[in-house]
């Protein structure tokens, strides 16, 4: 078993509840873990033994595009995807963080994270 991670992946998305949030957007982080086997493509150094991270991140990109409330919607819809179209992933991590979250105060960033696997 092997681990894949897309770390920090910077996104300008529109999330959240309330009216500005969707309306204004914010700034995101996430956070992608894979397991997979990678005894194959550390034998064969060829791109189609491994999870390609670039597919990874494009998935992110477009998900993270798609308006949802909840953070928790985005991280399901971004690993159904990875388990759709990546049939080698067996299971995944997926952190959502929002920076500077629109609450009453000093807060960072809050970050939901969704662990799943295969059926």
């Amino acid at each position: 078993m092997g681990i894949v991670r897309v770390e920090n992946i910077r996104v300008y998305a529109h999330h959240g509840c309330l009216t500005e949030e969707t309306t204004i957007g914010s700034d995101y982080l996430v956070n992608v873990l894979v397991k997979t086997n990678l005894s194959k493509a550390a034998i064969s150094d060829a791109l189609v033994d491994t999870v390609d991270y670039v597919h990874i991140n494009k998935i992110v990109e477009q998900e993270m595009a798609i308006p949802s409330k909840l953070l928790e919607h985005v991280a399901k819809r971004i690993s159904n995807r990875i388990f759709s179209e990546i049939p080698m992933v067996e299971k995944s991590t997926i952190a959502v963080s929002k920076i500077n979250p629109p609450i009453n105060g000093d807060v960072e960033k809050v970050t939901i994270v969704l662990k799943s696997k295969r059926s």
